[in-house]
């Protein structure tokens, strides 16, 4: 349930690092911060829903290295969200109607790659992706909101931090596979 947990907080990092982006610059009104959110909360949860189906039938073929595959995935993701500026396109227009959309898709690949791994971290998946989304509406609105009173220089730190758990998540996946942990 932690890992569960923890993956919906790492991979809500940048849609938080938009929605906050999308606060301090635009300040959006309460439905638009609404649409922000329950938009990124719904791509991500249906993003590694459809990664946990691809991990799932190919889990068969590659369960020997498995942990090295979901290993390898989030630790690409982790360094990635590590250089700060995943979101940077997606923060620089209005969030509203197609380009919402766009950004709601574009933040939630990572989730995709991080649903093929969910095989692997011994979680239930139908939990770990209504977490996932969950986690990311609710941290998308706070976002916003915080957006608004902060400014815009939170969301880089936020995917960094986000780039370090899922960096922690797959170590975490191959250290019990490998038995070092």
């Amino acid at each position: 349930m932690i890992a569960a947990l923890l993956l919906a907080f790492a991979l809500a990092m940048d849609a938080f690092a938009v929605a906050l982006t999308q606060g301090a610059r635009f300040r959006p009104s309460p439905r638009g911060g609404l649409a922000i959110a329950l938009t990124f909360g719904a791509f991500q949860a249906l993003m590694p829903l459809i990664g946990w189906g691809i991990g799932t039938v190919a889990l068969v073929y590659v369960e020997a290295i498995d942990h090295w595959i979901a290993f390898g995935l989030l630790a690409f993701l982790g360094v990635r969200m590590l250089g700060g500026h995943v979101g940077d396109g997606e923060a620089a227009h209005a969030l509203t109607g197609r380009t919402l959309l766009v950004a709601g898709l574009a933040t939630s690949i990572d989730a995709l790659a991080a649903g093929i791994t969910l095989p692997a971290l011994g979680v239930p998946p139908l939990l770990a992706v209504a977490l996932i989304g969950l986690v990311t509406a609710l941290m998308s609105g706070a976002g916003v909101l915080l957006g608004r009173v902060a400014g815009e220089n939170w969301g880089a730190w936020a995917e960094r931090a986000g780039g370090l758990i899922l960096i922690g998540l797959g170590l975490r996946i191959l250290g019990q596979h490998t038995g070092w942990l």
